[in-house]
């Protein structure tokens, strides 16, 4: 390699001028490893950084401690499946011991419910007691919702069912 392009090389990866990289290789004998050495000595150059590769194995756990995977998951704030079901559950018995089902004829109340028992009897009686549900519309019967929450959009649609079911009487009672 020329001597031209031995500076050149020596400048670039020591990042030193012409004159820097020139003194350096005259100094060392024209050896591009040598005057890299000469311009640390110098303190022209910064060292590189300390690399240590190995090829040793170090052990790892394979088991996580279930006390310390409870803790990070509370931490995180990641709720499982179960959780946010059991909550959305617990939420939804409240509301229904909270609220209560009336049932109205002509502005007199007929009977009421807790919500609870509603879906109970909806969830095991629902062939039957829906279509009675319906008929009694068309005996002027009404039904809404009190408690606790604000049950306002519910019975605005219990109101238009049974709205309904007077236009459609009134309308067979036309014929």
């Amino acid at each position: 390699m020329e001597q031209l392009e031995k500076v050149e090389k020596l400048r670039e990866r020591a990042n030193v001028t012409y004159e820097e990289a020139k003194e350096a290789l005259e100094a060392s004998g024209w050896d591009l490893l040598d005057a890299m050495v000469y311009l640390e000595k110098q303190g022209k150059v910064k060292s590189p950084a300390q690399e240590t590769y190995t090829t040793n194995y170090e052990e790892q756990t394979q088991y996580v401690s279930v006390k310390d995977k409870v803790q990070e998951q509370e931490e995180t704030g990641s709720e499982s499946f179960f959780k946010k079901l059991s909550r959305f559950a617990k939420i939804l018995l409240q509301k229904s011991k909270d609220n209560s089902f009336y049932i109205t004829r002509r502005d007199e109340e007929i009977f009421h419910m807790p919500v609870w028992a509603l879906a109970l009897l909806l969830l095991f009686t629902w062939k039957l007691l829906i279509p009675v549900m319906i008929v009694a519309l068309f005996f002027e019967c009404r039904y809404s919702f009190k408690g606790k929450d604000n049950l306002d959009g519910v019975n605005k649609a219990m109101d238009k069912a049974s709205d309904l079911a007077d236009r459609v009487k009134d309308g067979y009672e036309k014929l």
